[in-house]
């Protein structure tokens, strides 16, 4: 009896110092914006206060500030005096490939986009997260056409991370477990793991759900944690730790970008 007693309290015990570990993983934010009321100041004391590390992502394309290989350089000369935190490109629409080289490309730490933004079949370019510049005449056919174009993004655009992941418009966005279904899933994931892109966990929509995370863990997906911030209202990056937890994730599922600033 004693014997099994001694167990048990063994087992819980390992199972809380197990917990806690998880609970203590370090995290990192690539995708921070200094937008709205948030400055750099603000990012280096949120990011201390909530002991959680950033990275800044400044966005490059189509009717962007940054939209040349010229801009680059003075985007860079302005993060100089922060070395702390990684620098990200984010690309945006589909015709970033052509706008920037190679070169310019990896000033940056980490490259990432979305298929929030698409030209469709029609002509019609949607920018999905917008509903007035959103065409949806049939939703499976929508949805079809948008699988095709993140697998075609994550074959051909040379990115780290395929951000706002599974992220639908409003109009569809509350029937998410209809329109994901596991065939989908499965397309995207194995473009992911076929090119070597991480997938984010984005605190701001709470995607992708559970079940995907579970599916591109178990086929060798890396992650990120992402925000996608508007302004200063953010903090703790609370869904990343709620999947980190509930899909038993370890900091070696998560991708690491290299501070090319800070580490030379």
């Amino acid at each position: 009896m004693k014997t099994r007693i001694s167990f048990i309290i063994i087992s819980l015990s390992l199972f809380i110092m197990s917990c806690k570990e998880k609970e203590q993983l370090p995290i990192t934010d690539l995708h921070i914006h200094l937008k709205g009321d948030f400055s750099i100041d603000d990012a280096v004391k949120k990011s201390q206060a909530e002991n959680i590390k950033y990275g800044i992502a400044f966005n490059c394309g189509l009717k962007f500030p940054v939209h040349q290989d010229s801009q680059i350089d003075s985007v860079i000369l302005t993060m100089k005096d922060y070395p702390q935190f990684l620098l990200g490109m984010q690309a945006e629409g589909r015709e970033w490939v052509n706008m920037f080289s190679k070169e310019s490309m990896q000033k940056f730490d980490y490259v990432f986009t979305d298929a929030m933004t698409f030209t469709d079949e029609k002509g019609r370019r949607n920018r999905i997260w917008m509903k007035n510049e959103t065409w949806i005449d049939n939703e499976e056919e929508f949805m079809n056409y948008l699988v095709r174009t993140i697998v075609k993004i994550m074959n051909e655009e040379p990115i780290n991370i395929y951000v706002n992941p599974t992220f639908l418009p409003e109009q569809m966005a509350g029937r998410y477990d209809i329109f994901w279904t596991n065939e989908r899933m499965y397309k995207v994931i194995q473009a992911a793991k076929m090119n070597n892109i991480a997938i984010e966990i984005n605190n701001r929509y709470r995607i992708p759900s559970s079940e995907f995370i579970k599916r591109a863990r178990n086929a060798g997906v890396k992650f990120t944690v992402g925000t996608n911030n508007l302004d200063s209202n953010f903090s703790g990056a609370e869904y990343a730790r709620e999947m980190i937890k509930e899909c038993s994730l370890t900091e070696e599922d998560f991708y690491k970008p290299f501070n090319k600033r800070q580490n030379g």
